[in-house]
């Protein structure tokens, strides 16, 4: 049922079938159970250059085809997609994934820092999401964050701990307009406790909530966003977006 609301944004819709849904137009595959989302281009470069990936399906879109791979991490099949940028890309990619088998999720990706002294290629687990961007308000009910489920973040932080990596766990800020961080906005939302700021994280974990799925997500220390002037930090060139994928693929078998 809709529940009227002046704002659009929040006329939750609980209605599970929508006119489109992706379980309509997809048929399932032989594929792994559970996914690796990754937001590193090189990952995949490399991973498709050495064999380590093998495509085993094409999802497209618009913008084109956009390949799903497989690899085996310790005898365990996981399938692996970059999911472009942005929430509504986020929940597209988890529905058809969903669509074709897989039901358990962990993203890996980069994020701003709200604070400075988070340095770059700091690991940051989210346990909660702010919902500033707007797909995450048509799979749930209205609230200021959304929650990870604990279950992923045990596994990540089994992860990183196994493999005595140093991280924190806490907030993000999930966005959809990275050309609207006010500081205002920046010192607003680190008052609140957010570590991060990325776009896709409350969106994807909304989606998970809604289909019965699991998701987690593992963020690297980006660019800064904390001071008077943005600072980049060069955070493309940082060889731990590598390392990250490969925690990411430990932490998904053990979901």
């Amino acid at each position: 049922m809709l529940h009227k609301n002046e704002i659009p944004i929040l006329e939750y819709d609980d209605t599970v079938e929508a006119l489109i849904h992706a379980k309509n137009l997809i048929s399932p595959i032989d594929i792994a159970d559970r996914a690796v989302l990754c937001f590193f281009k090189e990952v995949f470069d490399e991973g498709v250059a050495s064999g380590r990936f093998k495509q085993i399906h094409e999802l497209r879109s618009e913008a084109g085809p956009h390949p799903v791979y497989e690899t085996v991490v310790d005898g365990v099949r996981l399938a692996v997609v970059h999911p472009m940028l942005g929430g509504p890309y986020a929940a597209g990619f988890i529905e058809e994934l969903a669509a074709l088998g897989v039901d358990k999720f962990i993203a890996c990706g980069g994020a701003g820092v709200l604070d400075k002294t988070i340095r770059r290629g700091t690991i940051v687990v989210p346990d909660k999401a702010l919902r500033a961007e707007g797909t995450s308000y048509h799979y749930l009910p209205a609230s200021r964050f959304v929650e990870i489920d604990p279950h992923a973040v045990a596994a990540i932080v089994e992860t990183l701990r196994d493999a005595k990596i140093p991280h924190i766990v806490g907030t993000t800020w999930t966005t959809d307009a990275f050309y609207r961080e006010t500081r205002e906005a920046i010192a607003e939302r680190r008052r609140e406790g957010c570590l991060t700021v990325e776009m896709e994280c409350a969106s994807f974990a909304a989606v998970a909530r809604f289909r019965g799925l699991l998701f987690g997500q593992i963020l690297s220390g980006g660019d800064d966003v904390s001071q008077d002037v943005w600072d980049s930090r060069a955070w493309t060139k940082d060889a731990m977006r590598r390392r990250i994928f490969e925690l990411a693929a430990q932490a998904a078998i053990r979901l």
